[in-house]
């Protein structure tokens, strides 16, 4: 029903920027929030950012905030990360998702267990 698309990911040196992409095609894909996660080797799948169905809402996580920004073009069907100021540590595949519920809620999660669409992933490593 929906399918999810990441793009733009890469090798970047730290302190480097980088924006990936999250193309969504079948299901509507204006009515609902999106969130990206990331999940580094050997450790669990985190929450990085939300947006609203409208773009009027996003929250960022802590361990990226001021750094990492979240937006979309829902004439493009497209949700994007703009990435700045990064880390090695911010190494890790990149996932964008689509969050269950009422559509055009300004509801946001960071938990992704209430996600219901994924995409396959895009690898970001930084070098240090």
């Amino acid at each position: 029903q929906v399918q999810l698309v990441e793009s733009g990911g890469g090798l970047v040196q730290a302190g480097g920027s980088l924006t990936i992409s999250c193309a969504a095609s079948g299901r509507t894909f204006i009515d609902s929030a999106m969130g990206w996660f990331r999940q580094a080797p050997g450790k669990e799948r985190e929450f990085v950012a939300v947006i609203n169905w409208s773009g009027g809402r996003t929250y960022t996580a802590d361990s990226v905030k001021g750094r990492f920004s979240i937006s979309r073009d829902n004439a493009k069907n497209t949700v994007y990360l703009q990435m700045k100021s990064l880390k090695p540590e911010d190494t890790a595949v990149y996932y964008c998702a689509l969050q269950r519920g009422l559509p055009f809620r300004d509801y946001v999660s960071a938990n992704l267990n209430e996600y219901g669409y994924w995409g396959q992933g895009t690898q970001v490593t930084v070098s240090s």
